[in-house]
């Protein structure tokens, strides 16, 4: 295991920059996800990461070795792919097993590796079979499987449970993050499901048009985000924002005049125009709230999403109670102005504390 350093990395293909200046610090041990839309750079990083890319400028350090210039073999680290990239021909012990043979490892070396593996994955009795006769989530595992039996440094994972079912991501990724908690390995994850990212993290990066928005606990990212588009990243259903400016020191008046509670405004802020932003899960029913009519009902059991027009403007409220709702009817919605979150129109910072 070691920690890995990244450190004022930029990658460039001709005179398009894709990187600019990325640092992030990846503690020993430490399971990191990179999270972004398609296009951010979060597996670009990655393949620089394995030496499958060339860095432009910066360094990136495994340990206490600068790797820009050692080949992807001699770095100890190993790759899951998005698409298993598994050898049709061989069985699964031998999917497993083969890095071991490239190393020259002995027969019996391999053996135990692979067996080792395979216990922690519940591959035993499949170890004779071949990659056509398994299911995705299987052959996930072997490849999960194949990274462990290298006892790496670092674990790399490329977006890989995009390929499965929505029921079998569920799983995949609690199966991931115990055999992080058993291993202890550094892992370095991408994916653009910022769900991943909140269920497995100890901590997250936000990547955007090639630089790092903020990094943190998922918990730290959810409830401060340090701007509007890490705000509305995280979460989901993701977070509702209304356009208008601060009035005084308790209200914000939003789209068509429509007033929304502030716990506090910042120091000199009355008037100035802002971005209200208020999670779906944050608003309740309340006399004191603001009218705005229900457009969609959306009902999943453990809870009742629903659409409405707020000042205008479409939001989304999330409620646990399974109160009876229809289209066209008029209801008051009350954000919690403890958890309001307050941007600035132009730049996107965040405003409150």
């Amino acid at each position: 295991m070691s920690s890995v350093q990244i450190r004022d990395v930029r990658k460039s293909f001709g005179n398009f920059e894709v990187l600019h200046g990325v640092s992030i610090p990846i503690e020993d041990g430490e399971f990191v996800v990179l999270v972004g839309p398609s296009g951010c750079g979060k597996s670009t990083l990655l393949r620089m990461l394995a030496g499958l890319e060339n860095i432009t400028s910066g360094t990136i350090s495994i340990g206490d070795r600068v790797v820009n210039n050692v080949q992807p073999k001699e770095r100890d680290i190993a790759m899951v792919f998005q698409n298993y990239a598994l050898y049709p021909h061989m069985t699964v012990a031998d999917n497993m097993g083969f890095s071991l043979k490239l190393r020259g490892a002995k027969p019996e070396e391999i053996s135990t590796g692979v067996k080792r593996a395979a216990e922690i994955l519940a591959l035993t009795p499949l170890l004779e079979r071949y990659p056509r006769q398994l299911s995705g989530g299987q052959r996930q595992r072997v490849a999960m499987g194949r990274a462990i039996v290298r006892d790496p440094q670092v674990f790399l994972f490329d977006e890989p449970l995009s390929n499965l079912d929505a029921k079998l991501r569920v799983a995949m990724r609690t199966e991931i993050k115990e055999l992080h908690q058993r291993l202890k390995t550094t892992t370095v994850y991408v994916t653009h499901d910022q769900i991943e990212a909140m269920t497995m993290a100890d901590k997250i990066v936000v990547m955007h048009d090639g630089i790092v928005e903020q990094m943190g606990s998922p918990l730290e990212l959810y409830d401060k985000p340090e701007n509007q588009f890490v705000a509305g990243f995280i979460g989901s259903p993701a977070m509702n924002f209304l356009k208008g400016k601060v009035n005084g020191a308790a209200y914000f008046e939003g789209p068509n005049g429509v007033k929304l509670p502030l716990k506090s405004a910042p120091a000199n802020s009355d008037g100035q125009p802002a971005v209200y932003g208020v999670r779906p899960e944050h608003f309740t029913i309340a006399d004191d709230g603001a009218e705005a009519e229900i457009v969609v009902v959306e009902p999943t059991g453990s809870e009742t999403q629903v659409f409405a027009k707020l000042g205008g403007e479409q939001v989304v409220a999330v409620f646990r109670e399974r109160h009876q709702f229809n289209p066209g009817d008029k209801v008051r919605l009350k954000p919690d102005p403890a958890l309001v979150h307050l941007f600035d129109d132009s730049t996107g910072k965040r405003l409150n504390s």
